[in-house]
């Protein structure tokens, strides 16, 4: 079956203000998260590309922006299965106001009992990201043959979801894994099973120095190194 480039979004103002976005709109890239997105042709230049597929939400299409740009005949589609999840009324909220809510504390050890209020819960979020990426896998290997690459943009959350469906994890584990923004995640899907080739690869060690008060950090609502 198809190999599939995961990437997520490049840092945006959403995660330097330590915000939980969400869908909320107009969240877009900021200066690094631009340059980390004019990098991205140059990391996957010699990589074959079937096609790219991003999240609906603004800063997605703005990380694929320049890959599409230097390869103006790749196939690109938009799926919302690959948005962000629902976060309801926590929607742009400050992720250090909902370390104070009592549901925080199962987001982090219990992520599958939760629903987040007025949205989604974090079994359907997964759910509707793994049946999307394996509907792309049928499409691409369809039209491509069984050694394609495609690359799909999306979110922290939703790409730690698939990450532990490939490898065979209950969702009440994937906080343990950790995507920076506009890292590379890579997993090659086969007839018997998935495997993780790469996680969170950006080429850049730089984020396991000890993070200064203020950093940026991972604002997505599993945290993680430095989150805010």
């Amino acid at each position: 079956m198809a190999t599939l480039i995961l990437v997520r979004h490049g840092r945006s103002t959403a995660n330097t203000a330590g915000l939980l976005a969400g869908w909320t709109p107009g969240v877009l890239l900021d200066e690094r998260g631009a340059a980390q997105a004019a990098a991205l042709p140059g990391r996957l230049a010699d990589v074959p590309l079937a096609a790219a597929v991003t999240s609906p939400l603004e800063r997605c299409r703005q990380t694929l922006q320049p890959l599409l740009d230097a390869r103006p005949g790749l196939p690109s589609h938009t799926d919302e299965r690959i948005g962000e999840c629902h976060y309801g009324d926590w929607s742009g909220r400050k992720l250090a106001e909902l370390s104070d809510e009592p549901l925080m504390a199962a987001v982090q050890q219990h992520p599958s009992s939760v629903t987040f209020p007025g949205g989604e819960s974090m079994r359907a979020m997964q759910a509707r990201a793994v049946e999307a990426v394996r509907d792309w896998n049928a499409r691409i290997e369809a039209e491509h043959g069984e050694d394609a690459v495609y690359l799909m943009c999306s979110h922290g959350d939703l790409i730690k979801s698939v990450v532990a469906d490939a490898l065979g994890l209950h969702l009440d584990l994937f906080q343990r894994i950790h995507v920076d923004p506009c890292s590379l995640t890579v997993i090659r899907y086969t007839g018997l099973r998935p495997f993780l080739t790469r996680l969170g690869d950006t080429g850049d060690l730089s984020s396991l120095a000890p993070r200064e008060s203020g950093d940026d950090g991972d604002a997505a609502v599993g945290g993680g190194a430095g989150a805010p």
